[in-house]
């Protein structure tokens, strides 16, 4: 499944940090960045279901996995968008979100991205020992996993483009690309 290749040439990334709805969106909105799933990764068991990953019994990670144009985006740039919208320094947790399928992770599908995501997390750790990071980071490290990415499983149906489509609450949020609205997860 992974090293597919769109006609124009893509590539694919696989990330995961908090609530993957929440994920998905911000790359959705990335100029190049043609599709997004959620699903699990980085756990043991074959094909888990939501409610089995939430549990704790698999130790998946909820992911999104881009595919995207390195014509009009780079690996570099996702990652950028990535280490904004997650924190690295939490083990298990983003937010209140809590739990293993919570933490943060790059799954990289080749050297190469590999190689990127070495640097930027070095490049954040460095950051953080500046208090460049901010306060709430002062005097932390990266803890993002970082690993070839391995069995990926997509998400239910109702997962996908979640909040796009409105959530629970009805209230779709643009997935427009270049928007820069705030992105509000509800469940």
């Amino acid at each position: 499944m992974f090293g597919f290749k769109w006609p124009f040439g893509g590539s694919e990334e696989s990330k995961g940090g908090n609530c993957f709805w929440g994920l998905e969106l911000a790359f959705q909105r990335v100029p190049g960045v043609v599709k997004t799933t959620v699903g699990y990764s980085g756990g043991k068991a074959a094909n888990p279901t939501y409610e089995e990953v939430c549990m704790g019994f698999t130790g998946h990670t909820e992911v999104v996995q881009c595919t995207y144009d390195p014509d009009q985006v780079t690996y570099r740039q996702l990652l950028d968008v990535f280490f904004n919208r997650v924190d690295p320094t939490t083990l298990n947790r983003q937010g209140n979100d809590r739990g293993t399928q919570y933490r943060s992770a790059v799954y990289t599908h080749d050297e190469e991205q590999l190689q990127q995501a070495q640097q930027k997390i070095a490049e954040v750790n460095e950051q953080l020992s500046q208090g460049l990071g901010g306060v709430k980071w002062l005097g932390r490290k990266v803890v993002t996993e970082l690993a070839p990415c391995g069995d990926y499983y997509l998400a239910e149906a109702y997962h996908q483009q979640y909040l796009e489509k409105g959530g629970r609450m009805g209230r779709g949020q643009s997935a427009a690309k270049g928007c820069t609205d705030p992105i509000r997860c509800y469940g």
